[in-house]
């Protein structure tokens, strides 16, 4: 039977600032820690456009408590221009390991609530040290998790599949028949994703699939945050618009800040939309665009974006409808200075004949 060779990585996604100078935050975490830029090993230069490939810094390692038992894990964190910080535990699995192990440490990893306090220490550190590279800094409260169980050698009679959904009971084959419809393979390797989990297994050892997945969590994450912003904005424009209508002749004054506001909102969500679809491009390498796309689909990254849009929308409409009354307003004023005028003009006529 093969050899077992392989890991478990824990991700840990967080909203941390509006923006993030990587060549700032570079030199600041340069004089503690080693640091670099993402860069997938397996595509030609011209096969992905990263517009700004994100800072992974190397992090002192620690030991966590998974099923009754004490693993050395190793870690990372990666640094987003657009405002996320993703942490990286690696848990080496024993060579020796049995099946029946593994999945139990499989069901217990999806479960593992008791490493956030581990993650939180390292985010609030790497937050306190990075202030001066942050805009806007701070952790929302936005959070992805991810995991990914990597092999470099893979026994073939070992099922995936309980692995990826952490169950200790039988998988039924309408279930095994769902999970790998999302199964990749280019030569001797395999990829299977899910939705909170991938299977990776690749004899060359190559992390270009895990960054790949972990860049679509960590455009998902700021989609989300982004989302729920317009959710608040929304209500606060609901909520001025109902004050400002009880304002008398205040309200177009209030009106025209609102207008201000939303059109700052648009402008700005737009912007930010834009640069996280951007972000990265897959452009030649087939394989990788598949595997790509489909993340991006079974995140259900497309259905934020559409609700970011159709929110747009309702701020376009209501923006369109303020600015409507003003104009509304404005002629009314025009036509009411012209009755004046002519009220006048017939007034001082009147005057002239006495």
């Amino acid at each position: 039977m093969r050899e077992m060779r392989g890991s478990l990585w824990f991700y840990r996604l967080y909203d941390v600032a509006q923006d993030i100078d990587l060549a700032a935050a570079e030199k600041i975490l340069a004089l503690y820690k080693p640091v670099s830029r993402m860069r997938l090993s397996k595509v030609r230069p011209r096969a992905l456009e990263i517009k700004n490939p994100p800072l992974t810094v190397e992090l002192e390692g620690t030991e966590v408590t998974l099923n009754g038992k004490t693993y050395r894990v190793t870690a990372s964190a990666r640094l987003y221009d657009f405002g996320v910080l993703s942490i990286l535990f690696k848990l080496e699995l024993p060579p020796d390991m049995s099946y029946e192990e593994l999945r139990s440490l499989a069901v217990a990893a999806g479960e593992a609530s008791s490493l956030s306090p581990w993650f939180a220490a390292y985010r609030d550190e790497l937050i306190q040290q990075l202030k001066p590279a942050l805009t806007g800094e701070g952790f929302t409260g936005f959070v992805e998790d991810f995991l990914i169980f990597f092999f470099q050698d893979w026994p073939c009679d070992w099922d995936p599949v309980p692995l990826l959904l952490g169950e200790k009971e039988p998988v039924s084959q309408a279930m095994r028949q769902e999970v790998l419809k999302n199964l990749f393979s280019y030569s001797d390797d395999q990829i299977i994703i899910t939705w909170d989990a991938a299977f990776i297994y690749d004899p060359s050892g190559s992390t270009d699939v895990a960054d790949l997945l972990e860049f679509a969590n960590a455009q998902l994450l700021e989609l989300r945050y982004y989302d729920s912003v317009l959710d608040r904005e929304l209500a606060a424009m609901y909520d001025a618009l109902e004050e400002a209508g009880r304002g008398g002749y205040r309200r177009l004054r209030q009106y025209r800040s609102i207008m201000r506001r939303l059109m700052e909102l648009m402008v700005e969500i737009t912007e930010v939309t834009g640069r996280i679809e951007n972000a990265l491009k897959v452009t030649q390498d087939i394989f990788y665009v598949r595997i790509y796309t489909a993340a991006l689909k079974i995140f259900r990254v497309e259905e934020w974006l559409e609700s970011i849009d159709r929110k747009i929308q309702v701020v376009e409409r209501n923006y369109s409808l303020l600015s409507d009354e003003l104009i509304t307003h404005r002629f009314l004023m025009i036509d009411i200075a012209i009755v004046v005028l002519i009220a006048f003009e017939i007034i001082l006529w009147l005057f002239t004949l006495k």
